[in-house]
């Protein structure tokens, strides 16, 4: 992983309105992986004390194109969306910080699949399957 796919994944996507709104940020970052951090506010709540859904998904979501991109190639202007999210909640989430641990299963030539856990201190609360779309033009 290049210098510049950190940059772009710091800036870009932990940096995105989204994930800067929730407050998530990234905590470590390799070839094909990624752990990302909701931290607990009241703001990411449903009822009390317990984390939103769609917080957690959103975090997800933040978390697998980050390592999507982990493995883009620069040179060649990538773009790429979500296109497929399916999210199995195990567990509520109340009262916690919340890491989503990001690993890319299968890299192709534009499809990538991203497996997602998501876990407070103890429990894990919610495991996913996401498919990525990461295309790079070819400049010339």
């Amino acid at each position: 992983m290049s210098e510049a796919n950190a940059t772009i994944i710091n800036d870009h996507i932990a940096g995105a309105p989204l994930a800067r709104l929730l407050g998530v940020t990234l905590e470590s970052v390799a070839p094909d992986a990624v752990v990302m951090r909701l931290p607990f506010r009241n703001e990411v709540t449903t009822m009390g004390d317990l984390i939103h859904g769609g917080s957690i998904s959103a975090l997800i979501d933040v978390a697998a194109t980050a390592a999507a991109w982990t493995g883009a190639d620069m040179a060649r202007g990538p773009r790429g969306t979500t296109v497929g999210l399916t999210v199995n909640f195990l567990a509520g989430a109340p009262g916690e910080d919340l890491r989503a641990t990001a690993r890319i299963i299968q890299r192709g030539r534009s499809m990538v699949v991203c497996e997602v856990s998501v876990a407070g201190t103890e429990t894990e609360v919610a495991r996913a399957l996401v498919t990525y779309k990461l295309d790079h033009v070819t400049k010339g």
